[in-house]
């Protein structure tokens, strides 16, 4: 499913509409490049999930944690050049907990990144435009 948005405010509220459909023990993979709106998506989605914290992405910090609806563990692996230094990390531990995990930059994980995880790729098309990609799972969650 593709989902083409023409501001920061769309993708937003593309966040919010798709925080409403997911559940705990989600785990949602985002990829794209710097700047291409991953965490503008991710502040819709937490907010929708009533996190009021203002969430960024954790680059230096590389797993937040948020109250809200549910646990939601926000994963940032933009600094990570290996996938020795993921396991390092203990990530794979939060993929089962009963939260919702978000990982950023989802694509460093090759085949760590469950089979189960929902996957969204954002494009930058220029401007504020982007084309967001996201995985079959989301035709169903959606509709």
């Amino acid at each position: 499913m593709v989902i083409e948005t023409n501001s920061p405010v769309e993708t937003y509220n593309l966040g919010l509409k798709i925080g409403l459909k997911i559940k705990p023990g989600d785990i949602i993979g985002i990829s794209g490049e710097l700047g291409s709106g991953k965490t503008v998506l991710i502040q819709g989605i937490a907010r929708s999930l009533e996190i009021f914290d203002y969430v960024t992405s954790p680059t230096f910090t590389i797993i937040n944690e948020y109250r809200g609806l549910f646990p939601f563990y926000h994963i940032d692996l933009y600094r990570l050049d290996d996938l020795s230094q993921i396991g390092d990390l203990g990530i794979e531990e939060y993929f089962h907990k009963e939260g919702i995990v978000l990982i950023e930059w989802a694509d460093k994980l090759g085949n760590i990144l469950p089979a189960r995880a929902i996957t969204i790729k954002i494009e930058y098309q220029g401007g504020n435009k982007r084309k967001i990609c996201l995985s079959s799972e989301f035709q169903a969650l959606l509709k």
